[in-house]
């Protein structure tokens, strides 16, 4: 039975009938490549080398990368002069750690500086994790700030003072301080020992309570 199945689904690619006496052969046919194709594949070989050199081998900023970097500098600064520049301390690393929208430039900072050791999302590589409540070289907010100005363990954790200006310092000092609590993919386990809470959100001063109410009231006036 199994023979007889065989025989029926193998191919043949030869036979002859002896009824009309004609042969049956099975042929292929060699398709050579298109032209249109060949031509495309030569130029794509001749396009690399260029374009290797010029994004990856010539001047700094042509690269996808170094456009980011020129891009987000370029947005920093026009950021950067709307709030002038601040000062390097506890109280506006407390401000800034409320304020959303400045926090987005914190994250920038961080995401262009400091991924390569303390992960994408804060959870640790070669640096620590930065989202759970303990920390080696920290006791209060204010000292995120003196570890990315100074560095820490004995040059682990590099200086940033003189590297970053000192808005890029505090805004993405204000960054760190907010992952604290949140959820990264992969977690180192905690380092160091846990300390308290962070301080709760500064009360607005007066000038800045009647601009926001001048503001609130000019967006229903408009609605």
């Amino acid at each position: 039975m199994n023979d007889s199945k065989d025989e029926r689904f193998t191919p043949s690619v030869q036979s002859d009938n002896a009824a009309d006496g004609q042969e049956n052969t099975l042929q292929f046919e060699e398709n050579p490549i298109p032209r249109w194709w060949k031509w495309c594949f030569i130029a794509t070989i001749a396009f690399a080398p260029p374009y290797l050199f010029w994004h990856h081998c010539g001047v700094e900023g042509r690269s996808m990368v170094g456009r980011y970097e020129v891009a987000l500098a370029a947005n920093l600064q026009l950021q950067f002069g709307e709030m002038g520049e601040l000062t390097a301390d506890r109280e506006n690393v407390v401000k800034y750690l409320y304020e959303p929208s400045w926090l987005k430039v914190g994250k920038a900072v961080f995401k262009a500086n400091c991924v390569s050791c303390h992960g994408k999302d804060g959870g640790g590589l070669v640096g620590p994790n930065l989202c759970d409540d303990s920390y080696k070289n920290v006791k209060d907010i204010g000292d995120i700030l003196k570890v990315l100005q100074k560095g820490a363990n004995a040059g682990a954790m590099p200086a940033w003072e003189g590297r970053l200006s000192v808005n890029e310092i505090v805004l993405v000092s204000s960054y760190v301080a907010s992952m604290r609590g949140s959820q990264p993919a992969i977690a180192k386990p905690a380092q160091g020992r846990e300390i308290d809470p962070w301080p709760a959100a500064p009360i607005a001063d007066e000038a800045e309570s009647e601009q926001s109410e001048d503001q609130e009231m000019i967006e229903g006036s408009s609605s």
